[in-house]
């Protein structure tokens, strides 16, 4: 497994890491994803550590705190320091009144309740869920960075921030001498590259590492949806393409037509080359795979260990390529000073 540095710090992450959404399936949204017990996510973990990844992402809001509780029990008994374990919070969590968000209050409850839930005495690496523009962003970062000095958290991230809150966050954590984000745990795919735009390359000026999450596209990329086909039975998207990104057909098939002719000369699969399109992306730390089966799981691990020829990246980036919003699309225009991330 390749291990690369996370944003601008000395921390290594392996290049897949697994994400723990499928556990627990507790409540409409996150029994679509899957609804793995204990003992399957011992089997998910066995067969991760097999391939050298030691990376498991979860979050408060997961199965309502179920998907912690079972990665700290399938990771029970195993040498605490092999094993990296990244969660979140923000979101709201309870209907008490302060069950939300990312204030002092919030943010001490949310990570204690998580180290026991876990069943550890620290967090590799705690992301903020989403940016909170009722607190201020000096209590959220004196606050995480209280936790960092304390050691119940070792690096600090965010997730699904927008451009300004992101860079205002880092200017505050200059000012102060605040731990800093490291890394942003960001929506990325062939289907997605927003990311792209502004995000991008703020990750690579200032240092901060993106950790990809639903890199198949919210399920559309795992090679089972193709053009003049129904969508397949038992298909996550039956309950929830109407909660996550917006994809039109005919993009979308464009999209899979290109990954299933790259896929066919590699001997690869439609999700290994897609997953592998990513991983060679600027800023890219870490891809979270996630997977209901172990047949699941292993097809995403064979994204590894090979690369897609600059041609074959150069096809799907032509079929994936969407007019940015402004003002990207018209700064595109003077590539002269405005270049675009390498």
């Amino acid at each position: 497994m390749d291990f690369r540095r996370l944003g601008h710090s000395g921390f290594t992450v392996p290049a897949l890491s697994f994400g723990t959404a499928t556990f627990g399936g507790k409540g409409e949204f996150f029994g679509a994803w899957g609804s793995t017990d204990v003992d399957g996510a011992r089997r998910m973990i066995d067969v991760c550590l097999e391939h050298g990844v030691n990376m498991f992402d979860s979050a408060d809001v997961y199965s309502s705190g179920a998907a912690e509780e079972i990665l700290g029990a399938a990771l029970k008994g195993r040498p605490r320091d092999s094993l990296i374990i990244s969660t979140k919070a923000t979101f709201r969590f309870s209907d008490a009144p302060n069950a939300v968000g990312s204030s002092r209050y919030h943010l001490v409850n949310a990570v204690d309740a998580a180290l026991q839930r876990l069943g550890t005495d620290y967090i590799d690496l705690f992301q903020l869920h989403g940016f909170d523009a009722l607190t201020p962003v000096e209590e959220t970062l004196s606050t995480l960075d209280t936790l960092v000095r304390v050691g119940k958290i070792r690096y600090i991230g965010c997730s699904n921030f927008s451009g300004w809150h992101l860079m205002k966050s880092l200017a505050v954590a200059e000012r102060y001498g605040y731990a800093r984000y490291v890394a942003h745990q960001a929506y990325y795919s062939l289907v997605g590259r927003d990311y792209e735009s502004e995000l991008m390359p703020l990750g690579l000026d200032q240092g901060v590492g993106a950790i990809v999450w639903s890199p198949l596209g919210w399920g559309r990329l795992t090679g089972k949806i193709r053009r003049g086909q129904p969508l397949p039975e038992g298909s996550r998207l039956h309950a929830t393409a109407d909660m996550g990104p917006q994809v039109t057909e005919e993009y979308l098939y464009d999209v899979v037509d290109a990954l299933i002719g790259v896929a066919a000369e590699v001997g690869k699969s439609v999700p290994q080359v897609a997953l592998n399109w990513l991983l060679q992306r600027p800023t890219v730390a870490s891809v979270v795979i996630g997977a209901r089966t172990q047949s699941q799981l292993l097809d995403n691990l064979g994204a590894v260990g090979w690369n897609l020829s600059p041609e074959q990246v150069a096809r799907l980036d032509k079929a994936s390529k969407r007019q940015p919003a402004y003002p990207y699309w018209h700064q595109a225009g003077f590539a002269e000073r405005n270049p675009g991330p390498v």
